[in-house]
């Protein structure tokens, strides 16, 4: 008897904030994506973000990889969407950019060093 393969989709799903997210977690597609393109393999962002599976980061790294025009524009959207609420918090509490300014000027520092 010959069996018939499940079809399966890709196991991503939009919130109602419009924010999609991977295989039932709270880690979204563009977290994946990034820490795709910085090199991690699928075995290392299971590693960095354990509550995704190894099979879910294979089906979303697929999946961009075949719709990377689309994906880009979404990661595009919630950067510009991101920065617009960046703003607003810092045009409400002005004493926070200098704060933004010293964590990101910490983080390249660290960056530098592993380098």
């Amino acid at each position: 008897m010959i069996t018939t393969p499940q079809i399966e989709t890709v196991p991503i799903a939009l919130s109602a904030e419009g924010v999609i997210r991977v295989g039932g977690t709270r880690v979204t597609l563009d977290t994946i994506v990034h820490a795709f393109n910085r090199g991690m393999s699928a075995e290392e962002i299971v590693i960095a973000y354990p509550a995704v599976s190894l099979a879910d980061v294979y089906d979303v790294i697929a999946y961009y990889l075949r719709h990377q025009d689309e994906v880009a524009a979404y990661i595009r959207e919630r950067e510009k969407r991101a920065e617009t609420v960046r703003r607003a918090v810092e045009a409400r509490h002005p004493e926070m950019a200098g704060i933004r300014a010293r964590l990101l000027a910490r983080r390249e520092a660290q960056q530098r060093k592993s380098e």
